[in-house]
């Protein structure tokens, strides 16, 4: 398995330079889709900053080598994606690595990124890290780049915003993991409040998952009992933090905790043969076990992006992050904005 891995790689590096024009990023990501109305009412602009759960294409030029290109089962999309084509828009990523092992800026407005916190430095996947350098870009540092990039934001936007799950993943233990924890979780808010003042008048905010339910939390010593605390405290220090902000009449919240509890709950009756017990992503098949490098190739079953919940032990499968849209976009309808 590691003879086939140190293949992989090198024909991830091989293929680098060929891959670049044809993965970079470029689209623009314009709210236009020909004067149709969009699926979702109202035609919006998307721009996204957040973590792996949102990323829609950062590392592609290099995973594109081996299927992969984004943290899910490849190619298929993540909730980013399926919410920009609900109002009649792309999203593409707003910086891509290239063969220098640097992130290179693009037309994009993806800026979410795999291993990103929330504003600290964040210690990804070694894999990863060895193939292309530890280049993560904190979320301060991605919404920085883009006010640095486009000034403001406007009306026609929707901002959707997902962050935090790498500060409790990287935390540690209770009770030392609270402090850094809370003041993730109250930095975002103030971010999130920079994004407002900045001219953005449709802003999403997602809170964590119960990240002690996911394989890895279940696989933890304690069976993901302090990672869904973590989780639990994150959300609900955010949610104090903005409303001590005076941003919670200006946010549209989505309760991703809720959402998925109740897909666990339920999972075969919305569609899934497996929940939380296995991944889509055969981990003796799958380079590094991630789903970043994740194809149809290295699924368990044919049709495991959409019977499985998750693609490997943290990431969602394409299935997943379609209902994850749809609950999004229903949240983003009960507000007031399209339907």
């Amino acid at each position: 398995m590691k003879a086939r891995k140190n293949t992989i790689c090198a024909a991830m590096v091989a293929s680098l330079l060929s891959l670049l024009a044809a993965c970079g990023g470029g689209q623009g990501d314009h709210p236009n889709n020909g004067g149709q109305v969009a699926p979702g009412g109202v035609n919006l602009q998307i721009v996204s900053f957040g973590d792996s759960l949102s990323d829609v294409g950062t590392f592609a030029p290099i995973a594109s080598a081996v299927g992969g290109g984004r943290f899910t089962t490849n190619p298929g999309q993540v909730w980013v994606q399926d919410v920009a084509q609900y109002y009649g828009n792309t999203v593409s990523a707003a910086y891509t690595i290239d063969f220098t092992h640097k992130l290179t800026a693009q037309s994009g407005l993806g800026y979410a990124e795999g291993g990103a916190t929330v504003a600290t430095p964040a210690n990804i996947s070694d894999f990863i890290v060895g193939l292309i350098g530890n280049v993560s870009m904190p979320v301060n540092q991605q919404v920085a780049n883009y006010l640095q990039a486009h000034g403001s934001f406007n009306a026609n936007q929707l901002v959707l915003i997902w962050a935090g799950a790498n500060d409790v993943l990287r935390a540690g233990s209770l009770p030392g993991a609270a402090a850094p924890v809370q003041t993730a979780a109250t930095t975002l808010a103030q971010l999130i409040g920079q994004i407002v003042q900045s001219g953005a008048t449709h802003v999403v905010v997602a809170n964590l998952p119960n990240i002690g339910i996911t394989p890895k939390g279940i696989a933890s010593a304690d069976g993901g009992a302090t990672l869904a605390q973590l989780s639990q405290l994150f959300n609900g220090t955010l949610d104090a933090a903005l409303q001590a902000n005076g941003l919670t009449g200006k946010v549209i919240r989505i309760d991703t905790y809720a959402w998925l509890n109740q897909i666990f709950a339920n999972y075969q009756a919305n569609g899934f043969t497996v929940s939380n017990t296995g991944t889509a992503c055969d981990p003796n098949k799958t380079p590094d076990d991630t789903a970043l490098l994740c194809s149809p190739i290295t699924y368990v079953a044919s049709n495991a992006d959409q019977t499985y919940m998750f693609a490997d032990n943290l990431h969602l499968t394409t299935r997943m992050h379609t209902l994850l849209a749809q609950f999004a976009e229903q949240q983003i309808a009960n507000s007031g904005l399209g339907h």
